[in-house]
């Protein structure tokens, strides 16, 4: 039987700091959408799961960034896998899996334009479509070889390393030939930084962790890629390289605090000659194609290797969920998911 309303999660009260369940965003009801809503080339779907990322705290503050704030009363944006219901475009038919970014709600209506056929490679699952082979994936893929000019002989250090983009960008490291140093939050995620192939891993929540950081960075830091600013980029400024990289990906560390502040040592990239580049992977689009390509054939011949962290209990899961990430639930790709489907694997489609 067909439902008769849907769910979507809209802005309600932007944050000063720390997301507040219950305050921070609130659930709307809606009449669920049919077939006779459709217009030319629409296609409506049902979703399955969400990603949640980092950015996403950004995305909540009223100032000049790289897109637009949320606005207050608007369904909070997001990239989702979803499953087509019924369709108005020849591309796309019902039953067909895409990704897209229609946002954190449970039913909706998209443009052909605005959807991928999701396609599953040989070694992977319906869920790397968010993770290794989606923008994840393509963030590590570009911020190291493009921002980061890795190369073999490097001595490449990760913050944030266990998380969904840092993991990949270890993995990439070492497959162009670079030594890597992965830091994260806990003694099981620097074990599995040592599965992934990383030469060291340290944990910087372990009360040594500065005195261990100094002695395994004692041949100086090459390239940097940073995905959680505050102290950490700080300690790195100081074991720099004269001409390293240092890559600004994300401060996981700081996107909840009302007052950020910034490395008190930042002279180093004078001293040091340091090259400091932010970047956003959707600059990169036209580029897209080459690189999944890359990152479908290592998936595929076991050179890539993911974690997923999956949150059930629905769409009203994800506010919570998103508040976990900044505490650090997760180990790799931090999913919601929403519908379930009966299948095996990973995916659970």
């Amino acid at each position: 039987m067909a439902q008769s309303t849907y769910e979507s999660v809209v802005l309600a009260k932007r944050p000063t700091s720390l997301i507040v369940p219950g305050e921070t965003f609130t659930v709307k009801e809606h009449k669920a959408l049919t077939a006779a809503d459709l217009k030319d080339g629409e296609v409506l779907v049902d979703t399955l799961y969400l990603s949640l990322d980092p950015a996403m705290r950004g995305w909540l503050n009223d100032t000049r960034s790289y897109v637009p704030p949320v606005q207050i009363g608007e369904k909070m944006r997001g990239a989702v896998i979803a499953k087509v219901l019924t369709s108005k475009s020849a591309k796309f038919a019902e039953g067909n899996y895409v990704t897209c970014s229609t946002g954190w709600t449970e039913q909706a209506i998209a443009k052909e334009k605005e959807l991928t056929l999701l396609e599953v490679p040989a070694g992977g699952q319906v869920t790397d479509a968010l993770g290794v082979l989606g923008m994840t994936g393509l963030t590590a893929y570009f911020g190291l070889i493009d921002v980061g000019k890795v190369k073999a002989g490097d001595f490449v250090v990760v913050s944030g390393a266990a998380g969904a983009t840092g993991s990949v960008v270890c993995q990439i490291a070492k497959l162009k030939g670079a030594k890597v140093l992965g830091l994260a939050g806990s003694d099981d995620k620097v074990e599995w930084l040592k599965e992934l192939g990383c030469d060291g891993a340290l944990n910087y929540k372990d009360p040594n962790f500065r005195a261990q950081f100094k002695e395994a960075t004692k041949d100086l830091i090459d390239v940097f890629f940073d995905n959680v600013g505050g102290e950490i980029l700080e300690m790195a400024l100081s074991r720099a390289k004269a001409h390293s990289r240092f890559i600004m990906c994300g401060a996981i560390s700081q996107y909840n605090d009302a007052k950020p502040s910034g490395p008190k040592n930042i002279s180093m990239v004078i001293a040091m000659r340091i090259r400091m580049e932010g970047f956003i992977v959707f600059d990169y689009v036209k580029e897209f194609p080459a690189a999944r390509k890359e990152l479908v054939q290592w998936l595929s011949d076991g050179k890539l290797k993911r974690k997923e962290t999956i949150v059930k209990g629905g769409l009203r899961a994800a506010e919570q969920a998103l508040v976990a990430l900044y505490n650090g639930i997760n180990t790799g790709k931090l999913l919601v998911e929403v519908k379930a489907e009966n299948a095996s694997g990973g995916s659970r489609l």
